[in-house]
């Protein structure tokens, strides 16, 4: 979540709202955003109900959720998904940010 918190500010320029979805209950998530003065916005899944209407893996050997970014349009439409391997394997903001401007150009060019 840091990397998000880096480029915060690019993001929102992009008219893009960050929604991260982890599965600790509401009390530590909410311990956890306060701890990190995290600016966007939290959802605790602790009974992964979301995680499983996106298809994100759980691997109990590689100690539970693999990552996943989801890029969803203003349609609700999921434009990009990535499912991490390991908890590394996260796509650099710079492949998220230009998804995003590819997006927000098409949406202006049909307005």
């Amino acid at each position: 979540m840091a990397q998000l918190r880096h480029d915060y500010d690019k993001f929102t320029a992009q008219d893009t709202e960050i929604l991260v979805i982890g599965p600790e209950n509401s009390a530590a998530f909410l311990e956890y955003w306060q701890k990190h003065d995290l600016p966007f916005v939290g959802l605790p899944d602790p009974k992964h109900t979301v995680l499983k209407l996106y298809g994100q893996e759980v691997n109990l050997f590689k100690f539970g959720r693999m990552p996943a970014q989801i890029t969803i349009d203003k349609k609700g439409i999921a434009r990009f998904v990535h499912y991490g391997h390991d908890m590394t394997d996260i796509p650099a903001n710079e492949e998220i940010l230009d998804l995003l401007k590819t997006m927000n150009e098409e949406t202006y060019a049909k307005n």
